[in-house]
């Protein structure tokens, strides 16, 4: 009789344990991100080079904690002289209150030598909130205020108040092609007409599962240069190879 009860009670035990076996949530994907790089050549008539570098990662552990960081790159060279020096870094430490919204600590830095930045740096806290997320689209936005310190050539080291804002759209065209925008503001507190506005939007297609090719438009827009010799409005367009790891 004994023997009888114990096959089936192993029978039951296995039935119970399934289910809760295929319910358990994946584990954290740890570090992801992504890593690009371009490069422009031209001889004859003229003699230029522009080089682009850019990375995107990503730390999430399965705690309400996230951690993500990005930076780019810009360097343009003509006849032996620079054309461009831009470079661009964050760093963003992010706090969980629900799947769509998280309140964060953040610090931005920038150099534009074109735009007479020595650097601006800027940390803040604010909230971000998902608008929209599916299997194809991405929408996401937030709001912060922290300081802002800039330095620009020959001129007083500049301590403001600040009020930053984004948005961010990735959207997936086809299994294989994606579209992301991005814009970004900085307000100075003392002056809300002194504000940097960097709007960039790009398109990326698949080479293999782990590499794209991404074409990016990039737009930094100062509404009030350090002197009147700087142009308000800089543009770019990238092309970059781009490794994505996870």
């Amino acid at each position: 009789m004994k023997m009888r009860f114990l096959p089936a009670f192993a029978v039951l035990l296995g039935l119970s344990v399934s289910p809760a076996m295929a319910q358990t949530p994946p584990p954290p994907p740890g570090w992801t991100g992504s890593a690009s790089a371009g490069l422009a050549l031209t001889q004859g008539n003229s003699d230029t080079s522009t080089i682009n570098a850019a990375y995107e990662v990503k730390r999430e552990t399965g705690s309400p904690y996230v951690f993500k960081s990005a930076g780019l790159l810009v360097y343009g060279n003509a006849e032996g002289e620079a054309t461009s020096d831009n470079l661009a870094l964050g760093g963003r430490l992010e706090r969980k209150l629900s799947d769509r919204t998280a309140v964060f600590g953040q610090v931005q830095y920038l150099r534009d030598s074109f735009k007479d930045i020595d650097y601006i740096v800027s940390p803040q806290v604010g909230v971000s909130r998902i608008l929209l997320k599916n299997d194809r689209t991405a929408f996401d936005v937030d709001a912060s205020v922290g300081m802002v310190w800039e330095q620009n050539p020959g001129l007083e080291l500049q301590t403001d108040g600040a009020v930053a804002a984004g948005q961010h759209i990735a959207h997936k065209l086809t299994a294989t092609t994606e579209l992301t925008q991005k814009l970004t503001a900085l307000w100075k507190m003392d002056d809300f007409g002194d504000a940097l506005y960097t709007f960039t939007s790009g398109i990326a297609a698949n080479i293999t599962a782990a590499t794209q090719l991404k074409v990016s438009f990039l737009d930094t827009y100062r509404t009030r240069p350090p002197t009147p010799d700087v142009q308000k409005n800089d543009l770019a367009v990238l092309v970059s190879f781009v490794y994505k790891f996870d």
